[in-house]
């Protein structure tokens, strides 16, 4: 009986341990597919790739990735790379269904954004589907140049954000003294509002209610797809977003249908001068031809508009969020920032109203508080390039046709570039002026964001009339984060605006 309780107790054992060794067996092999298909097929490049890991068959690191950006610690994502290869600034990795190679230190970000020989766009497929092929994030480099030189200067031109500005801080005193009103709102909610209503007046000359809340509603779902894993199947994220992206299209293909047959009046352009004084964004793409006379197709038109009406407004409402948030939550900075902001008030002549660009400028602690705010949040944590040939970089071989993802949160949170970089302080910017590749809350290279200039506008004119005039209340500070697609407080910072008593 002895014997044959031993020889159970052996042969469960032996089981386990079998189960054990066939367990690790397949999960070796499975972590050896994508070696086999991308890497070894390299021959003795594979050896000068950078360190890093390719993850499982098919969806690669997205896993870890994901897991980390939707818990309380996105950073633990690239943090397990340096645990495990040390401060390389670059890792091979399997990201977004493609090969690619993360890079994480201002030198090889800077490298990566502005040679144009070597690296070429690079987004997901899924991406460039949500986007627009025919959008900035895929179209060619002489493409994007024309396209770029036609669309910045309506946005970031001097003389548009002159005209600007003053609808700009009409369209922010309303806001504020509307939700000044309400017993409670969604703060970044509101704040994406108003900042669409701004981009869809520069960009399309429309106020209305109806199509705005239609289009920022899908416009919602569209971001949640971007970040996401590209599986079309009802009730995954990206399954949304393909359903919003087509609602987008047919919204604007309308308004296109609408301005041509407009632009048919022959009174059309003296009535546009009365009204507007300039030509919109919709004019310019409409007016642009090539040197062979070609006019954009109706797709080109939708694709540019759906890529700027996008980034034209998330970016500006996240960051007067986060800017109003850290403000009050630090009264040292708040109080410098109000001091700058009564000092411009004061100095304005009687006989002027309004703001001014010349104001603006001189608004240089404000703009210290806009660039720690952008700095902090990092909007876009990446952004995606291909490597048109095998590249060298920093020791490492970027081979031809890999993804290269310019991680531009392990850049802005590098202690060694910025002390204590998870504290909002924006006394860290006076006098110092980042090196190449250490900042880049809008990219950099030939591909800098075109709408820089008009987003940091917005927030300035907010901020203003904000500190002189507001306060908010948040109604649930302890309200944790969510970090995809972008870093906002889960209730959308459900929050109480009030006037103050001395309000300017």
């Amino acid at each position: 009986m002895e014997f044959l309780k031993t020889m159970m107790i052996s042969w469960i054992w032996g089981v386990i341990v079998w189960m054990f060794c066939g367990f690790m067996s397949v999960k070796w092999v499975l972590k050896r597919v994508n070696w086999w298909l991308y890497e070894k097929k390299l021959g003795e490049k594979q050896y000068s790739l950078p360190p890093g890991d390719m993850g499982w068959p098919l969806i690669g690191n997205m896993w870890s990735f994901l897991r980390a950006f939707k818990s309380s610690s996105p950073d633990s994502f690239l943090d397990s790379y340096v645990k495990r290869y040390g401060r390389t600034g670059m890792y091979k990795a399997f990201m977004f269904g493609n090969p690619s190679v993360i890079v994480t230190s201002p030198e090889t970000c800077k490298r990566v954004l502005t040679d144009d020989d070597g690296f070429k766009p690079g987004w997901p497929l899924s991406t460039e589907k949500l986007i627009g092929e025919k959008s900035f994030v895929s179209i060619s480099f002489e493409e994007h140049k024309r396209l770029r030189r036609l669309t910045a200067a309506p946005v970031n031109g001097h003389e548009a954000l002159s005209i600007y500005l003053e609808y700009i801080e009409t369209s922010v005193k309303s806001a504020l003294e509307k939700w000044a009103n309400m017993e409670q709102m969604e703060f970044l909610t509101q704040l994406r509002k108003l900042t669409f209503r701004i981009i869809m007046y520069i960009f399309l000359s429309s106020e209305s209610e109806k199509v705005m809340e239609a289009l920022e509603r899908e416009y919602t779902a569209l971001n949640y797809g971007v970040r996401a894993m590209a599986i079309n199947i009802p009730g995954f994220a990206y399954h949304k977003a393909l359903k919003a992206r087509k609602n987008l299209v047919a919204i604007l293909q309308s308004i296109v249908d609408e301005r041509r047959i407009l632009r048919g009046d022959k009174n059309y352009y003296s009535n546009v001068y009365s009204l507007r004084k300039k030509k919109d964004m919709m004019d310019a793409l409409l007016d642009v031809e090539d040197e062979n006379g070609r006019k954009l197709e109706d797709q080109e038109i939708i694709d540019i508009l759906v890529m700027y009406l996008n980034a034209g407004h998330e970016s500006s409402g996240h960051s007067m969020m986060w800017a109003t948030i850290f403000l009050q939550e630090h009264p040292e900075f708040l109080e410098k920032a109000k001091a700058e902001q009564e000092r411009i008030l004061k100095n304005r002549p009687s006989t002027h109203k309004g703001l001014t660009l010349k104001e603006i400028r001189e608004m240089t602690y404000l703009d210290k508080v806009i660039d720690e705010t952008l700095r902090v949040v990092t909007f876009s944590l990446t952004v995606f390039r291909e490597a048109k040939s095998d590249i060298s970089l920093n020791g490492y071989t970027i081979p031809k046709g890999w993804k290269v993802l310019v991680w531009f949160r392990s850049v802005h949170f590098d202690p060694e570039i910025y002390p204590n970089p998870k504290e909002f302080n924006p006394d860290r910017w006076e006098g110092y002026t980042p090196k190449a590749g250490s900042f880049l809350p809008f990219g950099g290279g030939s591909r800098l964001c075109p709408g820089n200039d008009l987003a940091k506008l917005e927030i300035a004119v907010f901020l203003h009339h904000f500190l002189l005039n507001y306060q908010v209340e948040r109604l649930n500070p302890e309200c944790p984060l969510m970090y995809l697609p972008h870093t906002r407080p889960k209730d959308n910072c459900m929050a109480r605006l009030r006037k103050k008593s001395s309000a300017m």
